[in-house]
């Protein structure tokens, strides 16, 4: 970057680069981000009648477009600048640009405090980096998310490079498999790893002399005399292959071998699914508006691992020992249930041999609180209890110690991290959305967010967990580390400050093979393309629904309903920009002539709001649409719509030959975006977040900025109009949404290799665990001098209502 910066400085584009700093200071902006370094840049060009080229390809266009950050300081210019993905660089400029050095993190972040508060002091500084250094790391940021197959090749090449070592701790790992008391896979009798590989060979002899589907109980005692005990297959042939395995590992160590063979070991056979918030429960008891999402993905997530727990069971020849794979959500009880299960302890998980949703209460510290659902951003005092009260029920429930623990979202994986200390259990992280990313400088105006949000709690309690997490599973790539032109969600958490607070200096590493990219799947029997009448018996109803039927909790009659359907899926809230979205469809008359836009919320009126936030958005939304006289142009649907019904929404309108269009500011891996592809709808969505990974823009979709209104219009009236010259067009987008989402986002694949990330980090955690004595030390001391007094400002608040 040196090279860069020296190119602009000492070149006639010096004087450019001036006049533009000069710019900048004379709008009176002191910190800016790079869209607003962008579209200034873009204005500064067209004003002094640059050529083309110079916007992107000359060497000031090269810098500005890698600057994420600039702060304008008397006397001083400081920059971040991302010089590739996962690479961050500060630099130091003087204001008359003769002089310029690299800065470090911690100067960078001192500057930042400064814009927010003039006076400086002394601040904690959180740094894991020491962590680092003793942890293979990967190389090319281009890997990063496929921390499997990393460690996989790392492990084997240590294996070659040190085979006794790692062959005995290969031999211990297999030594110390058990359930309830019942050896699995070796016994007392192998004592070594050389008798190990002696016994092997005998096996494998003995074993091929039976037919292939001779049951395993045939073989039992022939096999135990030679020191092996149940867990190696349920049939001659499966045991054989599983031998096999493990003696071309012992001999010629490859990655292939290592995680086939690591995938049929018959561990994590109790796993726990923690998802906090309550209001999880069967098909329409699916969460509030603001975790609904999560909770459809919690659910599914644990009928298929339970199904797939159940598959490796009998393959592993362990039922006709009687043992039972179990697999439950944790989450809380509340007792204002409003009339579903959510006040009942247990309940059985429809779908499922031995799922289960197990409910804890929450402590009353004060009832009028905590006998009640509340919001996600508020739960954060009661975390620490409820996971001491649950790790007993847990125990109980299982008959045992959990092997597994999935925390979803930041108050799960912070739940998570308790108990699977305490259980000595694997654990897993799955973020869903870290709510950094969502609000623009949520960090650095901590203080101003604080009474609704809470994020000194949460950025915390996300540091805590992330750092402390066997392992992470990421829907995208760009949820860890953005785009080259974005910072991604975990990348946020790499150094940021929350001033009067503490200082992040390296607050997650990018590389680390934890992070491990498995997209969600997809309930493919409610979500099946519009072109399978056979099932569809909602149709009539949804279509009277969706354009005729009158209802308080509808808005809007159409005057054409025959015009081509804009569908809008999502909980009203600023990310989700509904707001943005009107506005943009107000704005253009020739779109409003061509389309119907249908919006679907999950409210409507401003007395049905649970949060400021949420009765702001609604009171804009109805204003916008006076304002632009969308009557007769927009039908919006304020209502909480049955899961049958919603996925014929989908299907209606694509009946119609119509569209779907996710306009949020920024969208994780939106489930809705999903559904939609998966009925044969073709997709329009936001270009800020994971989604984009699954959308291969003009192929199976199409990205749009929801902040540039007149291209987003252009891109949906140009597919429209080849549409109508070349009708199979939508067709042809259609059919390869659908098959993108078989393709990608499909449950059995998921949960295949989220048990293979256990077994495969059980094996790491194993052999490393003295490794992360320290780092659990120093999660310990964040968690009781930060976390937790944070917590307790929120329950003092919380004793005063």
């Amino acid at each position: 970057m040196e090279t860069l910066i020296r190119a602009v400085l000492e070149s006639e584009e010096k004087k450019d680069f001036q006049q533009f700093i000069e710019q900048l200071s004379a709008i009176d902006r002191v910190y800016l981000l790079r869209n607003e370094i962008l579209h200034a840049f873009a204005n500064y060009c067209q004003e002094q009648e640059k050529p083309v080229y110079f916007f992107r390809s000359s060497a000031i266009g090269e810098l500005i477009h890698a600057i994420h950050e600039m702060l304008l300081e008397d006397g001083a210019i400081w920059l971040m600048l991302r010089t590739r993905i996962a690479s961050q660089e500060s630099w130091w400029l003087s204001a008359d640009l003769s002089q310029f050095k690299p800065v470090s993190v911690r100067a960078l972040l001192d500057v930042r405090d400064r814009f927010v508060h003039s006076e400086h002091s002394q601040i904690l500084k959180i740094n894991f980096q020491p962590f680092h250094r003793d942890t293979p790391s990967i190389d090319d940021p281009r890997n990063i998310g496929q921390g499997l197959t990393f460690l996989n090749h790392y492990l084997c090449d240590q294996l070659s490079a040190n085979p006794d070592y790692w062959v005995q701790a290969l031999f211990r790992v297999l030594q110390r498999q058990e359930f309830d008391g019942i050896p699995l896979l070796i016994g007392d009798r192998i004592s070594s790893r050389m008798q190990l590989h002696e016994s092997v060979a005998q096996a494998l002899k003995k074993v091929s002399q039976y037919p292939s589907d001779t049951p395993y109980t045939t073989l039992h005692p022939a096999l135990q005399e030679l020191g092996f005990e149940p867990g190696w297959g349920n049939t001659a042939g499966r045991v054989y292959e599983t031998l096999e395995l493990l003696e071309r590992l012992l001999t010629t160590p490859s990655p292939a071998l290592l995680e086939a063979f690591v995938s049929r070991i018959p561990a994590f056979l109790r796993v726990v699914l923690v998802s906090i918030h309550g209001w999880v429960g069967q098909e329409e008891v699916l969460g509030r508006a603001e975790t609904m999402g999560q909770v459809i993905y919690v659910l599914e997530q644990a009928r298929h691992l339970e199904q797939q727990l159940q598959a490796d069971v009998q393959q592993a020849g362990l039922a006709w020992l009687g043992i039972q794979p179990q697999v439950t959500i944790l989450t809380r009880l509340i007792p204002n249930c409003e009339g579903t299960y959510c006040n009942q302890r247990i309940e059985k998980l429809e779908g499922t041999e031995n799922g289960w949703i197990l409910r804890v209460p929450f402590r009353e510290f004060n009832p009028n609180v905590t006998q009640n659902w509340i919001s996600k951003f508020e739960i954060w005092p009661y975390l620490e209890s409820f996971a001491l009260d649950a790790a007993p029920q847990l125990v109980r429930h299982f008959g045992g110690n959990p092997h597994l623990v999935i925390g979803h979202y930041s108050d799960g994986n912070l739940v998570s991290f308790l108990l699977a200390r305490q259980f000595n259990a694997i654990q897993c992280n799955i973020a869903h959305s870290l709510e950094k990313s969502r609000y623009l400088f949520s960090d650095l105006y901590w203080q101003e967010f604080e009474p609704h949000y809470h994020f000194s709690a949460q950025f915390t309690a996300d540091l805590i967990s992330m750092n402390a997490a066997d392992f992470v599973i990421a829907s995208s790539y760009q949820e860890i580390v953005g785009t080259p032109d974005a910072i991604g969600q975990y990348e946020s958490y790499k150094c940021f400050t929350m001033p009067q607070l503490y200082h992040v200096v390296d607050g997650i590493n990018l590389f680390s093979p934890r992070f491990n990219v498995v997209p969600p799947g997809i309930n493919e029997l409610r979500y099946y393309p519009y072109f399978q009448t056979e099932s569809r018996h909602q149709r009539d109803r949804v279509r009277d629904l969706l354009f005729h039927r009158q209802d308080a909790a509808i808005f809007g009659t159409l005057d054409d309903a025959e015009k081509c359907p804009i569908l809008a899926v999502g909980s009203i809230s600023q990310t989700n920009n509904q707001t943005g979205l009107i506005a943009w469809f107000g704005q253009s008359p020739t779109l409003r002539n061509r389309c119907n836009l249908i919006l679907i919320t999950n409210k409507q009126h401003v007395t049905e709001a649970s949060t400021p936030e949420e009765a702001r958005e609604i009171e804009k939304l109805h204003a916008l649409i006076a304002q632009y006289q969308l009557a007769g142009q927009i039908r919006w649907i304020g209502m909480q719509l049955q899961s049958d019904e919603m996925s014929e929404v989908y299907r209606v309108i694509a009946d119609k030959r119509g569209i779907f269009i996710n306009f949020a500011r920024f969208e994780a891996f939106g489930r809705s975006v999903l559904e939609a592809m998966r009925s044969g709808l073709p997709v329009f969505a936001t270009e800020f977040g994971g989604i984009a990974e699954i959308i291969q823009d003009g192929d199976n979709g199409f990205y749009i900025n929801p902040t540039n209104f007149d291209d987003t219009t252009w891109k949906i009236l140009n597919f429209l109009n080849q549409c109508d010259a070349n009708p199979q067009l939508w067709q042809t987008i259609s059919d390869r949404a659908i098959q993108r989402i078989d393709r990608h986002c499909n449950w059995q694949t998921h949960v295949k290799q989220l048990l293979l990330f256990a077994r495969i980090y059980g094996f790491w955690d194993y052999i490393s665990h003295s490794s992360r004595e320290a780092l659990q030390c120093y999660l310990d001391a964040l968690f009781h001098l930060l976390y937790k007094p944070r917590a307790a400002q929120i329950l003092d608040e919380h004793k005063q209502r």
